[in-house]
């Protein structure tokens, strides 16, 4: 088989296992409830905790909200990761674009893939957080981590990363950091949508899993549909037939679509493919079931980087320095 299409493979497998898991319970999730001050009560779909003061020793059971909690500079001190070793991830299953700052930072990896209470529990930590959907949610060891100390279930897939941002500074007291994180990135964005000129509109923005596979287009709604509209992006429309194809569970931030649908999904004048580089393109331009549709065979179809299926505020800012260099004006 073609190093190429092991590789691409490979991505294949372990963004289809980040981006289309769902809610392991089936349990409706309801947003966060967070009262003021100190001590502070918080409230989830799976009952109510009281931190008496700021934690101070968090572990974070998904490898995608851990960039965010690095983003506010929070006390964690643990993290599960995703497989290991990838174009995405380093060796502890760290994802490559805060890999770095959770080095530096002494953040202990705990596992890659499959979560393990007993690792979590080695750590003592003050605060345990889990994400609700995805590939990388622990929630069916809930009442395990309950057990070991206080545990909420964080929403990602229906916020920003700046929402998500802010919602982890009211629970670990760093709203200033956020904030900061936030304005760096925002006058980063506004400088972008100046430099730039836009490809044809409106765009198809989606991950691309292969000839076979389909691919997940993502939504307005989505992280990344956000950032695209900021900076003046369209995002095409998908056909009503397709519009609710959610094969795995209620996520809010992506359509997976595949097989003979596929096609008809690529409704924009230009693709933009996240988690992608070079050879993603390649490998689209020749599928010989959409080399067909006008915006790949114009050439109108662009990568925005292997790091930015999950955007936190790195690969926030990744995504920005890559538009800017593609569309420089």
């Amino acid at each position: 088989m073609p190093r190429l299409l092991i590789v691409t493979l490979t991505l294949g497998i372990l963004l289809t296992t980040l981006l289309t898991g769902c809610n392991e319970t089936g349990q409706e999730t309801k947003p966060l409830t967070i009262s003021e001050g100190w001590p502070k009560s918080i409230s989830d779909s799976y009952g109510t905790i009281t931190l008496d003061s700021p934690p101070k020793r968090i572990v974070s059971t998904s490898v995608s909200i851990t960039g965010t909690l690095l983003t506010i500079d929070a006390p964690l001190i643990a993290s599960g990761g995703t497989r290991p070793n990838t174009r995405v991830a380093n060796e502890d299953g760290f994802f490559k674009q805060w890999s770095d700052v959770a080095n530096e930072r002494k953040v202990a990896p705990l596992y890659q893939g499959v979560a393990n209470a007993e690792s979590v529990a080695k750590q003592k930590p003050d605060l345990i957080i889990v994400s609700a959907t995805g590939g990388d949610s622990a929630v069916k060891l809930y009442e395990q981590f309950s057990t070991i100390a206080p545990t909420i279930v964080v929403n990602y897939d229906d916020k920003s990363w700046q929402d998500l941002a802010r919602l982890l500074a009211d629970i670990t007291d760093k709203k200033a950091e956020a904030e900061r994180a936030i304005s760096k990135f925002e006058t980063k964005l506004a400088d972008v949508k100046k430099q730039i000129v836009l490809p044809p509109q409106p765009i198809s923005a989606l991950v691309y899993y292969g000839d076979d596979r389909g691919g997940n287009f993502w939504t307005k709604e989505s992280a990344q549909g956000q950032v695209l509209s900021s900076l003046g992006f369209s995002l095409s429309e998908l056909p009503e037939g397709l519009k609710d194809n959610h094969q795995m569970g209620k996520r809010k931030d992506i359509v997976p679509v595949n097989g003979e649908k596929f096609a008809d999904a690529i409704t924009g004048q230009s693709v933009l493919l996240f988690a992608a580089n070079d050879s993603t393109i390649s490998q689209m331009k020749s599928n010989k079931f959409i080399s067909h549709l006008t915006p790949i065979a114009q050439g109108r179809v662009y990568a925005m980087g292997d790091d930015s299926f999950r955007l936190d505020y790195y690969s926030s800012m990744n995504l920005l320095s890559t538009i800017e260099s593609t569309f420089h004006q």
